[in-house]
C-alpha cells in the first residue's frame, strides 16, 4: 500500500514538473533584438505591443562600450564592446519613447508602443 502511495505522489510531482515550465515559458515576455553598430541602432525604431512587458536584447557590435539610455523609460544600461545584454522593459502605455547611446549621441532610436 505504501509503495502505491509513493508511486502516486511521484506521478503527481512528475506531472507538475512538466506543466510548470510550460506555463512559465508561455508567460515569458517577448524578446526584441536591437544592435549598436557604427554609432547607429539597428533597427532605429522598435514597435511593441502596448500594455505588455518585453525584453530588449541589445548587442554592441562596436569596439567601444555603449550605453542604452532612455529618460522616457527611466532606463540606463551599459553594453560592453562585443557583448549582449538584456533590458527588461515594463508594460508601456501607447506612445513613443526615445532612446540614445549616451556614450555616443549620434546613435538614437525610439520605441513605439501600439
Amino acid at each position: 500500500m505504501r509503495s502505491r502511495i509513493l508511486l502516486l505522489v511521484a506521478g503527481v510531482v512528475a506531472s507538475l514538473l512538466v506543466i510548470v515550465p510550460a506555463a512559465s515559458a508561455a508567460d515569458a515576455p517577448p524578446e526584441i533584438p536591437l544592435s549598436i553598430d557604427k554609432s547607429q541602432f539597428q533597427p532605429s525604431e522598435v514597435k511593441v505591443k502596448a500594455n505588455a512587458p518585453f525584453v530588449l536584447v541589445i548587442t554592441n557590435k562596436g569596439a567601444k562600450a555603449a550605453e542604452f539610455e532612455s529618460k522616457d523609460l527611466r532606463v540606463e544600461k551599459v553594453v560592453p564592446a562585443g557583448k549582449t545584454v538584456n533590458v527588461r522593459i515594463r508594460a508601456l502605455k501607447p506612445g513613443t519613447y526615445a532612446f540614445i547611446d549616451d556614450f555616443n549621441h549620434q546613435a538614437t532610436g525610439r520605441i513605439v508602443a501600439e
